[in-house]
């Protein structure tokens, strides 16, 4: 059963860091290409960021441009999310999504067309 798992949620203060993992099981992860996405009460999913499968390339929604980094290490079959100065607006459900590269050299996408996904972890900013 191909499955995504993230972890590295919580609380921190406006200003804080956090680092996200989204950890494959059920698939070889290295195929696949990995979107962070989330989801605030009373605001749209939104893309935030995404590593191609090879994590040479990476994409990053403008409001956290500079301040989140993508990351991987397909030997853990973990794709990391490095969230840094973070502010109130980032609070909000984190999920990372896998799409299995659909053609040579795709890099990845902020929209939300992936195939598998996880349950999500809550993210917090608050003082």
């Amino acid at each position: 059963q191909k499955q995504l798992v993230e972890s590295g949620g919580g609380l921190v203060q406006p200003g804080g860091s956090l680092r996200l993992s989204c950890t494959a099981s059920g698939f070889i992860l290295e195929y696949y290409a990995v979107g962070w996405f989330r989801h605030a009460p009373g605001k749209e999913r939104e893309g935030v960021s995404c590593i191609s499968s090879s994590g040479d390339d990476t994409m990053y929604a403008e409001s956290v441009t500079g301040r989140f980094i993508a990351s991987r290490d397909n030997a853990k079959s973990t794709v990391y999310l490095q969230m840094n100065s973070l502010k109130p607006e980032d609070a909000a459900f984190y999920y990372c999504a896998a799409l299995e590269d659909p053609y040579p050299d795709f890099t990845c996408r902020l929209t939300p067309e992936y195939d598998h996904w996880g349950q999500g972890t809550q993210v917090t900013v608050s003082s």
